[in-house]
């Protein structure tokens, strides 16, 4: 496995070694000690989540608050979407910034997307399965989101807005201007 921090330091990028041949392949699509001698902490995760989408399906941004906030480890088994993490923590130098990063089943690229961070991603080819880990439950009272559209974040989703499919819940979330609810740069929400 490989590990790049991006221009966010923080978000990271995980290329697995791909083993192929005439059969198949076979790749390792997590392992707890590389990546925390990587990062230098622990990371505890508890819980697997997939989702299958249509192309044009946006899911997003999304975060939950502490004591429930969540990091995520994403990658794509089938298809491809442009996966986004954005900075929200008051403070930090990268305040509102974001990292946009394909994945795809083709590539088997995964991002790690920390406490602090909003997620999203837009799904770009019919038929995506997503999947994730988390090291927190999901918990509905401390579930929070960004607009996806904030022109302040200057998200470039590559595609059309009229070709984006969003929920109920995500046509109307807060600009990031628009809510306290965020992190603060400095804590750790580790402990």
């Amino acid at each position: 496995m490989t590990f790049t921090r991006t221009e966010i330091p923080d978000v990271v990028i995980i290329d697995p070694q791909v083993h192929g041949d005439e059969r198949g392949y076979f790749v390792e699509t997590f392992r707890a000690d590389k990546l925390e001698a990587f990062l230098g902490y622990q990371i505890n995760f508890c819980q697997d989540n997939e989702s299958k989408s249509a192309k044009g399906v946006l899911r997003g941004l999304h975060y939950q608050l502490h004591p429930a906030a969540q990091t995520k480890l994403v990658r794509v088994i089938q298809g491809s979407v442009l996966d986004v993490a954005v900075d929200i923590r008051k403070g930090s130098p990268t305040f509102g910034k974001h990292v946009a990063v394909e994945l795809s089943s083709e590539n088997k690229r995964q991002l790690l997307v920390p406490r602090g961070f909003a997620h999203g991603f837009v799904v770009l080819e019919e038929d995506t399965i997503f999947a994730y880990k988390v090291d927190n439950y999901y918990s509905p009272e401390n579930d929070r989101g960004i607009a996806f559209d904030d022109p302040e974040l200057h998200i470039d989703w590559q595609l059309p807005h009229n070709e984006l499919k969003l929920s109920q819940k995500d046509k109307v979330q807060p600009k990031l201007h628009e809510t306290d609810d965020l992190f603060a740069y400095g804590v750790n929400y580790y402990a």
